[in-house]
């Protein structure tokens, strides 16, 4: 046990806690976490936003690749949102946007996304096939979380 940690039963060895003082924890649950899936192959770009979402309180799922993000599509309940490179191996963005759609429980939920790919083309194309927002990288770190939120503002 890390010193200082409450273990299950409510004890603290060290007695330095807030608990040990007399003041205890709620018994209420805590409020379920927003979970979102990011699929993205560059590990700087995925650990940045892994940090800035985690921050914010979000719970966020890595998958590096296709593959990586059908085995949770197939596996795990549907997050609350999606972020979603253009350019991965297995399959591309635009490949997975369409399975992912094509499973029932996973269908609704909102895709962002996350893409060097600025050509019109391609931004026309990833709101036409249900891309509910694009976003450019480089991305500034505020904005993303900003639509993020407000994404997930609307889908509830």
């Amino acid at each position: 046990m890390i010193p200082g940690q409450i273990d299950a039963l409510g004890d603290d060895p060290l007695g330095d806690t807030a608990a040990s003082a007399g003041n205890h924890r709620s018994t209420q649950p805590e409020p379920e976490r927003r979970r979102i899936l990011v699929i993205e192959d560059d590990r700087t770009i995925a650990f940045l936003i892994d940090f800035l979402l985690e921050r914010e309180g979000f719970e966020v799922l890595l998958a590096r690749d296709g593959m990586e993000a059908m085995a949770v599509v197939n596996t795990l309940h549907p997050v609350n949102l999606i972020l979603l490179d253009v350019m991965l191996p297995y399959h591309d963005g635009f490949e997975l946007m369409a399975l992912i759609r094509s499973r029932e429980a996973w269908h609704d939920v909102p895709i962002v996304m996350l893409t060097g790919a600025s050509r019109e083309d391609d931004i026309v194309r990833a709101l036409a096939a249900g891309a509910e927002d694009y976003i450019l990288k480089p991305f500034k770190p505020s904005e993303l979380v900003a639509r993020l939120k407000r994404l997930l503002r609307r889908a509830a």
